[in-house]
């Protein structure tokens, strides 16, 4: 029996938090199972379980847990045909994702860590639809450096779609000091380990009030609702990356306020969010 035939044309593009891969599919015969993904530090990629990055039986894959520094990787693809007969490797290629203004920026405020997981913050990973009502009736309103995430900031945010939340839209509040207004802009970082696949929805964001943003989110894999951890293999969670540079004249001595509202739609599900000083 012939070995597959590996794969041709792979291309990696970097962007924030994440490296995306695209190649030209094979032909068919024998039967694909999957194509495997392996990456590395070093152009030297064995295709063993130890690179491992991933799996699909699409012409396309996303590597989106590589955290907020600009980091660069190695990819190799191999076709796995259902016999489980290899291809011998692809050529290798090269990309570099890009910074997130968490990495260049000074932290201003933040809620939980930007690690591809959500199950430092509350409810996590799958106990929003139960409690979340009487956790958080009146959403979050959470005050930096002296809330804590674990218990005040739920890693599922309800939308108005989402019967186990009241099908109404909640707001999340980031509340904060600043001694000095920065100059020029801050960041606005929001990363999600999911979104819902086919109602992700709308959110509003707001700086003290103003509407700074409308984002409309990307269908997910509906799994964050159930599990929080995007780092393990295999899993089918969709990281989602929303970075917005804000005027810094929006901003105030004293108490600001960041407000997330999902205006449209049902469930995202935290990472971690933060603002950050960019100059």
């Amino acid at each position: 029996m012939s070995k597959p035939q590996p794969v041709t044309g792979l291309n990696a593009e970097g962007r924030v938090g994440a490296i995306d891969l695209s190649w030209e599919l094979p032909g068919w015969e024998p039967l694909v199972d999957h194509f495997a993904i392996h990456a590395s530090e070093s152009a030297e990629i064995p295709t063993t379980s130890d690179t491992l990055v991933g799996r699909t039986v699409y012409g396309r894959f996303s590597h989106d847990t590589l955290g907020v520094a600009a980091t660069t990787r190695y990819y190799r693809v191999v076709v796995v045909d259902a016999a489980g007969e290899r291809s011998e490797p692809s050529a290798v290629v090269r990309a570099k994702s890009r910074a997130s203004m968490a990495a260049s920026g000074r932290t201003l405020a933040q809620v939980g860590e930007f690690d591809s997981k959500s199950l430092e913050l509350a409810l996590a990973p799958f106990d929003a639809s139960n409690r979340f009502r009487a956790a958080f009736p009146d959403g979050v309103d959470f005050v930096y450096g002296t809330s804590d995430p674990a218990t005040d900031w739920c890693y599922l945010h309800p939308g108005p779609r989402d019967g186990w939340g009241g099908r109404r839209a909640y707001t999340f509040r980031l509340r904060f000091n600043l001694g000095t207004v920065p100059e020029g802009e801050v960041g606005l970082v929001i990363w999600l380990i999911d979104t819902h696949m086919t109602l992700p929805g709308t959110a509003e964001v707001s700086v003290n009030s103003g509407l700074a943003a409308v984002i409309d989110l990307p269908g997910g894999s509906t799994r964050g609702s159930l599990e929080g951890d995007a780092t393990v293999l295999g899993t089918a969670l969709r990281p989602h990356f929303e970075e917005l540079a804000v005027s810094a004249n929006h901003f105030t001595e004293g108490e600001n306020t960041i407000d997330i509202t999902k205006t449209e739609g049902s469930w995202h599900a935290y990472d971690a969010v933060g603002v950050f000083g960019i100059g």
